[in-house]
């Protein structure tokens, strides 16, 4: 007995979750069988990622960029020595967060959780485009705005079937678990 079922137990045609997405939200190019990364690990990966650079920028200055979240500095006429870690700060995170997901396809942070930051096809992240996720990056360190882009992007990456925030959409890319690539796209994963 022949019946069409929408279920496939031999692996051919399409699957109910292949059908969702494309009827869903048009064509997903991303590799069959990838996990994408769920929102509670990608916190914790930035949030260790910030440590480290921080540690990093307060060793390395003898706790000289502390002075960065000092209002009573800002307000004197030393301003300038904020202004000047703050920059410090900027530029070493971005830095940071373009080169190792450049070089590694992920920052040690995701590393660390398992994660992965590649194109929506599973393919590595183009140097511009690491640059590009890297500036937008810098508004969750700026102090009360951080918050309102840190809801607004927690929330796209719980309700979009992608998991993809703001700055994921920006540059096509998403943030998967790195082990459930296929093993041809995990090459460039260190």
């Amino acid at each position: 007995m022949s019946h069409d079922s929408p279920i496939s137990i031999h692996g051919k045609g399409p699957t109910l979750a292949k059908i969702a997405v494309n009827e869903n939200e048009g064509h997903w190019p991303v590799p069959e069988g990838t996990i994408l990364a769920p929102l509670w690990k990608r916190i914790f990966a930035y949030i260790l990622d910030t440590s480290v650079i921080m540690g990093v920028l307060l060793l390395a200055t003898g706790s000289w960029v502390a002075t960065a979240w000092s209002v009573g500095l800002l307000l004197s006429s030393q301003w300038y020595f904020v202004l000047i870690n703050w920059i410090l700060i900027l530029s070493s995170n971005y830095l940071y967060h373009k080169y190792t997901v450049s070089g590694m396809g992920r920052s040690l942070g995701q590393r660390w959780f398992g994660l992965a930051v590649v194109r929506e096809d599973g393919e590595p992240l183009q140097r511009i485009d690491c640059g590009r996720r890297s500036v937008s990056k810098l508004r969750y360190l700026i102090p009360g705005i951080n918050l309102i882009f840190l809801f607004i992007d927690g929330r796209h990456i719980r309700r979009r079937h992608t998991h993809q925030s703001s700055i994921d959409l920006a540059c096509a890319s998403i943030v998967v678990v790195a082990n459930s690539l296929p093993p041809a796209k995990r090459h460039s994963l260190r």
